[in-house]
């Protein structure tokens, strides 16, 4: 039982552990000679008090493992606050470079049920929907067409499996506007300055993804190097604007219907300002990391209620709790699927996440460190914590494992001992500074 509590506990809290069949023996190696010497160490996962090696599942949503959620959302805001402020291998005079909070969102399909601000009244106040109601924070009705049979679907779902695209086909936009601003040639351009973001997509209450993301100007070498006198908050907040305005992907061909795809008129930038000098007022490089780290943790199911992994079929819709909404843009996405020409979509596959099939969390290359780099470094901070004092030299080690996948998530005894625990030291997701 104490070797059974302490492999749990090892899993920091994670609640679907992956199962592994195998062995794993570590032996001293002499360089000079090349001779193996004497077993250091030796795991059979025959003799674990489980019955098999637990290792961590690692999902990032919350609704299907919070431990493990909880590790990918701090490693998120370690990644946005480096590119801040500095840290974890980024330098700390990229706080001194031109940095906006930008978030862009997609085009209406449709009227919806919504909260919208009065202009003229106090700060906070809500005016009444076009359905006459003025609706609570937490309706259900918000985000639902005002009439469902006149809502394109078609076109939603789409526009979500196309987002990437059209994010892509903006950073290349933008280059050009900066450079357009700058007075540069493209091709100069990169002699001069470079354009760093990182972004996290978030779904809207309609089902519709929308991106938040720091975009900040660097030198030619990233965040190493310091930026052109001329680059300012200012000059970037006008590129985006313009570069937003203009891109566009063209789309499929459905029906005789052409499909194009833009961002939404709704177009948020906002100047990230350092604590020192804004006493806190404005918006500050902690508050955004923190806000981009929190959706990094979330996917379809903040709009579909409760559906947060692929359908294997149709049928399986009856049986979910989720709003007729989510249930005819899933159903969309399925039917839309079954298109020869669509195949590249993978839409049945996506259907979930209601055709959105790219990755919630991307960063350019030199904005900041990488989730990798972050897990590595967790990584190796745990072997050394978990180490015995060496009794002597040893040259180099060798290595030998085989693993084989035997099944996910813990036994009814193995649930109910783990609910018991606290995770065990440095399972938590340190180092966090």
């Amino acid at each position: 039982m104490p070797g059974l509590l302490r492999q749990l506990s090892g899993l920091g809290g994670c609640t679907h552990p992956i199962r592994l069949d195998g062995h794993r023996t570590e032996y001293d190696v002499n360089t000079r000679t090349g001779e193996i010497g004497n077993v250091l160490h030796r795991l059979d996962s025959s003799t674990l008090p489980a019955g098999h090696l637990l290792v961590r599942c690692n999902n990032r949503r919350t609704t299907r493992c919070a431990a493990c959620a909880e590790v990918y959302r701090r490693d998120t805001f370690h990644l946005i606050t480096s590119g801040l402020r500095g840290g974890k291998g980024t330098p700390e005079r990229v706080a001194a470079h031109p940095r906006v909070f930008a978030t862009f969102t997609a085009p209406g399909f449709g009227p919806v049920h919504n909260r919208p601000s009065s202009p003229s009244g106090p700060a906070g106040s809500v005016r009444r929907c076009r359905c006459g109601v003025r609706h609570d924070q937490d309706d259900a009705a918000l985000g639902t067409p005002l009439n469902p049979d006149t809502y394109d679907y078609e076109a939603a779902v789409l526009w979500n499996a196309h987002a990437g695209a059209l994010w892509r086909r903006f950073s290349t936009y933008l280059r050009r506007e900066v450079a357009k601003r700058a007075g540069l040639s493209q091709r100069a351009f990169r002699e001069y300055a470079r354009v760093s973001f990182a972004k996290v997509a978030e779904y809207q209450k309609r089902g519709a993804v929308h991106f938040h993301a720091v975009i900040r100007i660097d030198g030619p070498e990233g965040g190493d190097t310091p930026p052109p006198a001329w680059a300012t908050a200012e000059l970037l907040t006008d590129a985006i604007g313009a570069a937003a305005a203009h891109v566009r992907v063209d789309g499929p061909v459905i029906d005789g219907r052409a499909h194009s795809f833009t961002f939404g008129r709704q177009l948020d930038v906002r100047t990230i300002r350092s604590k020192d000098f804004d006493g806190g007022q404005e918006l500050t490089d902690r508050a955004v990391a923190a806000y981009i780290a929190k959706y990094a943790t979330k996917g379809a199911e903040t709009a579909t209620g409760a559906l947060d992994r692929p359908l294997k079929f149709l049928a399986e819709l009856a049986q979910l709790d989720i709003s007729d909404h989510a249930r005819r843009l899933i159903r969309t996405a399925w039917t839309l699927g079954a298109r020869k020409e669509l195949e590249d979509l993978r839409l049945r596959a996506w259907a979930h996440m209601l055709g959105f099939r790219g990755h919630f969390s991307t960063k350019s290359r030199r904005y900041s460190t990488t989730l990798g780099a972050l897990r590595d470094a967790r990584a190796e901070w745990r072997r050394v914590q978990a180490a015995a004092a060496p009794e002597g030299e040893t040259d180099t080690t060798l290595v030998l494992s085989h693993w084989a996948f035997a099944g996910t998530g813990l036994s009814a005894a193995e649930a109910w001992l783990a609910a018991s625990l606290e995770p065990a030291p440095g399972t938590e997701g340190e180092p966090t500074k």
